[in-house]
C-alpha cells in the first residue's frame, strides 16, 4: 500500500482523533475542530510525513485512548469533557508514565498541526470557508473594491540553444542587484545575459499557504530553490557538518526566484545613516570583531540612493525621520496611510518626545507605471503581492532591461563557475540546468556581474578555482566568504484592552530612529523601530501569544479570538558587528544535484549585537507602555549566526585587498571586468533592511562598469 493511499483515520484511531481535536478546539458559538476542517488538513499532512505520523501521532492516539480505559474504564471519545480535559493536560505536563516516547511530545505535535488545520489556509486542506479568520479578525485579501490578482507581464526566457556564444555583460542573478545592473547595462546600449537560477514563478504559482512561504516556512516555501538537491550545510563547534534545507531557518534562503527576494519581501526602503558608513572610525574595534569603515561616503551615494527611490519607485515622507543624511529630492510617492495601530503609537511617541514617521516602501502608495497602488492585503510579506503593487527587480528594471532588446534572459539555470585567464581577466561563464538530463553550455563575456546574494556569490566564487587561484576568485588573502551578517532582531509584544489592527496591509506603517547610534552605555550602533507588518493567524499563536497565554481548550480559542486585533508587536533590526569568523565556505563533503560544493556556514553573533538588541527590545517595551498596553513582553535574539533574508558582507568592498574583495565600485581586486552587485560588498549592513542600499550601490557598479566600456 503507497503511503498516500492509506486511511490513516480508519477503525478505532479516527473517533480518539476527532475527540481530541475537538478538545483542542472545542465547538462554541464558533466551529469546533472538525467541523472547521482540520480532519482534511491532517489527512494531508499524514500523507505527506508518514514517519510523523506512523510513529507518534498513531501510537500515541492509542496510548491516550489505553490511558483513558485504564483509568476511567471508557474510550477517550467516550469520558465527559472534564475528564478528556484533564488527560490532556497530563500529556502536556509530560506527567504520564511508561510511554514509548514522550507525551508532551506528542500533545505538542499534534496540536501544532490541529492549529495549522484551523487557522491556516483554506487551500491547505482545512480551515472550512475561512471560518476562523471571521472568527479573530483576518482578511487575507485586498480591501474589497480591487480586484485581484491584477495581471503580471510575463518575462520572455531563451533557453540554451538560443544564446549568443559571447555577450558584452553576463548578470549573474536577477534580484535586486541584478535586476538593476542588467537595465542600466541594456540601456547603455550593451548586450546582456542575465541568468537567474530560480524559475519565473506567476501570481498564481507562488501560492497563498500560511505554512510554506518565506514567512513562515515549517514545511517548504513558495519559491526556490528546490527541497531536493539543494542543500547546504552547518559547521558546528565540534568541527562536524549538520546538512540543512532550503527551508529550515539556518539555511538563511533568500527567494530564488525571478526578482529574487523582492518577489516576496516587506519592501522596506531605508537609506544607511551617515555614520553606518564610518562605524570603526565612530566606535572603533570591539575583540574578536572585524567592524570597519565604508571605503565610501553617505553622500557619495546618495545620488544613486535617490535614482533607486525614482527609478524603482519608494513611497514615503521625505521630511520624516531627520538626521539620517542629506537627501535632495522627495519621494516619488506619498507614504502609505496610517493604520490603527500606527496612530496610537504616533500618539505615545508624542508622549515620549520621540520622533517618529512612515516606514519608506517599494510599494506603489498611488498608480504608477501602468501598476495600482497597494490593496493593503492582510499577507504582505513573504508573499507575491495580488495587486503586483510592490515594486521588485520582476516588475521594473527586468521589464526595462527586455524591452531594450538587448538583454536575454534564461531561468532554471546555475552558473557552475567563472571562467578566468591568469587570475586576472575573466573570460565568461558555464551554466549547467537539468532541463530532463543534465546540459552545460559555456558562454563568454567581456564582463561579468555576479549578484546572487551573500551566501551564493561566495560559494560561486569558491567554486571558480583556478591554478592561478587555487582557493578560489579573489581569495588570494582568504577574504572570499568572510564577515557573513544579517540583522539581529529585537522587539516587544503588547496586549490591549481594545483592538489596536485594523487588518489594512502592509501593516508596517510607523517608525524611529532615534535609536540608530548615540545609544551611550558602550552601545556600538543601534537599530529601528517599527510596528510589524500583518500578522498571519498561525503567526500570531505560534509567535505572539503572551507567554502564559492558554494555547488550546475554549481558553485557548478565547485567546485567540481575544488577542488577535489587540496585539501589537514593535520590532526592528540592529547593525550587526561583523566577525571573520562568520562564513561561506565551501562544504568538503555534501555536493548538489549537479555534483557542486554547497555552501558551509559558520559563526554566530558579536556579544556587542546581543547588547544592542536588548538595549532596543528595552525601548520598544517603553514605546508600548506609553500606548497604553496592559501587558508587555520583550523578544530577545538568540546568539547563532545571523544571515537571514538581509544576508551580506562576503565580497566586501575596501581599498586594501589584503582585507577587501572587491574595490569601492564593486570589482573584484586585480580585476578589470568581474564585478559583485548584491548585499555581498556592505562593508557593515546598516540598522535597517538593506535593499534600498543594494540597489543604490547596483546602478552605481553598473553606471561605473558602463564608463569603462
Amino acid at each position: 500500500m503507497k503511503p498516500g493511499d492509506q486511511n490513516y483515520f480508519s477503525g478505532e484511531v479516527g473517533p480518539i482523533l476527532e475527540a481530541v481535536a475537538d478538545r483542542m478546539i472545542p465547538k462554541d458559538a464558533w466551529p469546533s475542530a472538525t467541523e472547521g476542517g482540520v480532519l482534511g488538513y491532517l489527512k494531508r499532512r499524514a500523507s505527506e510525513d508518514v514517519a510523523t505520523w506512523m510513529d507518534l501521532i498513531e501510537p500515541g492516539l492509542r496510548a491516550l485512548d489505553a490511558e483513558a480505559i485504564a483509568l476511567h474504564r471508557q474510550p477517550f471519545s467516550e469520558l465527559s469533557v472534564n475528564e478528556q480535559d484533564r488527560l490532556l493536560q497530563y500529556l502536556e505536563q509530560d506527567r504520564i508514565r511508561n510511554w514509548p516516547f514522550s507525551p508532551k511530545l506528542f500533545f505538542a505535535t499534534l496540536l501544532s498541526l490541529v492549529i495549522e488545520g484551523y487557522f491556516g489556509s483554506p487551500e491547505a486542506g482545512g480551515n472550512r470557508e475561512g471560518k476562523s479568520w471571521d472568527m479573530i479578525g483576518f482578511r487575507p485579501g485586498p480591501v474589497s473594491e480591487i480586484q485581484a490578482p491584477v495581471p503580471e507581464t510575463d518575462l520572455p526566457q531563451r533557453t540554451f540553444d538560443q544564446l549568443r556564444d559571447q555577450y558584452d555583460v553576463i548578470v549573474v542573478g536577477a534580484g535586486a542587484g541584478g535586476s538593476v545592473a542588467a537595465a542600466v547595462l541594456a540601456e547603455s546600449g550593451l548586450r546582456v545575459l542575465v541568468v537567474e537560477r530560480g524559475s519565473w514563478l506567476r501570481y498564481n504559482q507562488v501560492g497563498s499557504d500560511h505554512v510554506r512561504n518565506h514567512r513562515f516556512s515549517k514545511y517548504g516555501h513558495n519559491t526556490g530553490p528546490g527541497l531536493e538537491g539543494n542543500p547546504r550545510t552547518i559547521l558546528l563547534a565540534n568541527g562536524d557538518e549538520r546538512v540543512t534545507a532550503p527551508f529550515e531557518g539556518n539555511y538563511h534562503n533568500n527567494a530564488m526566484t525571478l526578482g529574487g527576494g523582492t518577489r516576496v519581501y516587506g519592501a522596506q526602503a531605508w537609506r544607511f545613516h551617515p555614520d553606518d558608513f564610518r562605524m570603526a572610525t565612530r566606535y572603533g574595534i570591539p575583540d574578536g570583531s572585524s567592524l570597519s569603515d565604508w571605503p565610501i561616503t553617505y553622500d557619495e551615494l546618495e545620488p544613486y540612493y535617490e535614482r533607486a527611490e525614482w527609478e524603482v519607485g519608494v513611497s514615503g515622507d521625505g521630511n520624516a525621520h531627520p538626521g539620517r543624511g542629506r537627501r535632495y529630492r522627495p519621494y516619488p510617492m506619498p507614504a502609505m496611510p496610517r493604520t490603527l495601530e500606527a496612530e496610537r503609537l504616533a500618539r505615545a511617541a508624542a508622549k515620549l518626545g520621540w520622533d517618529v514617521g512612515p516606514v519608506p516602501l517599494l510599494i506603489n502608495s498611488v498608480e504608477r507605471d501602468g501598476r495600482p497602488a497597494c490593496g493593503r492585503c492582510g499577507q504582505c510579506v513573504g508573499f507575491a503581492c495580488p495587486t503586483n503593487s510592490k515594486n521588485g527587480g520582476h516588475n521594473t528594471m527586468l521589464l526595462r532591461a527586455i524591452a531594450t532588446g538587448n538583454c536575454d534572459l534564461i531561468c532554471d539555470t546555475m552558473v557552475e563557475r567563472i571562467e578566468t585567464e591568469a587570475g586576472r581577466l575573466a573570460t565568461g561563464v558555464r551554466l549547467v540546468q537539468a532541463a530532463g538530463s543534465v546540459q552545460r553550455l559555456q558562454v563568454r563575456a567581456r564582463h561579468v556581474v555576479v549578484a546572487a546574494g551573500a551566501i551564493e556569490s561566495a560559494r560561486l566564487l569558491h567554486n571558480s578555482a583556478s591554478d592561478a587561484e587555487p582557493h578560489g576568485i579573489g581569495n588570494r588573502y582568504g577574504q572570499v566568504g568572510k564577515n557573513l551578517q544579517g540583522h539581529v532582531y529585537s522587539g516587544a509584544y503588547a496586549l490591549f484592552d481594545d483592538p489596536v489592527q485594523d487588518g489594512l496591509g502592509p501593516g508596517v506603517s510607523i517608525a524611529t530612529c532615534r535609536f540608530a547610534h548615540g545609544n551611550g552605555g558602550g552601545i556600538i550602533g543601534g537599530g529601528m523601530l517599527a510596528n510589524e507588518f500583518t500578522r498571519l493567524p498561525l503567526i500570531h499563536w505560534y509567535r505572539a501569544l503572551a507567554p502564559d497565554a492558554a494555547r488550546w481548550g475554549s481558553a485557548g480559542k478565547e485567546t485567540m479570538r481575544e488577542s488577535y486585533l489587540r496585539t501589537s508587536h514593535i520590532q526592528g533590526p540592529i547593525q550587526d558587528i561583523p566577525t571573520p569568523k562568520s562564513r561561506v565556505r565551501l562544504s568538503p563533503t555534501v555536493k548538489d544535484r549537479f555534483g557542486m560544493p554547497v555552501a558551509q556556514l559558520s559563526g554566530s553573533v558579536h556579544p556587542e549585537s546581543l547588547r544592542a538588541a536588548a538595549m532596543l527590545s528595552e525601548q520598544a517595551e517603553a514605546w508600548l507602555w506609553a500606548a497604553g498596553a496592559r501587558r508587555v513582553w520583550r523578544t530577545r535574539p538568540g546568539g547563532e549566526l545571523s544571515a537571514g533574508q538581509h544576508q551580506a558582507g562576503t565580497l566586501r568592498m575596501g581599498n586594501d585587498p589584503s582585507t577587501s574583495v572587491t574595490d569601492p565600485f564593486g570589482r573584484v581586486h586585480g580585476y578589470n571586468n568581474l564585478w559583485v552587485s548584491d548585499g555581498s560588498v556592505h562593508v557593515t549592513n546598516g540598522g535597517v533592511n538593506p535593499v534600498l542600499t543594494i540597489l543604490a550601490l547596483a546602478f552605481r557598479t553598473a553606471e561605473n562598469l558602463v564608463k569603462q566600456g
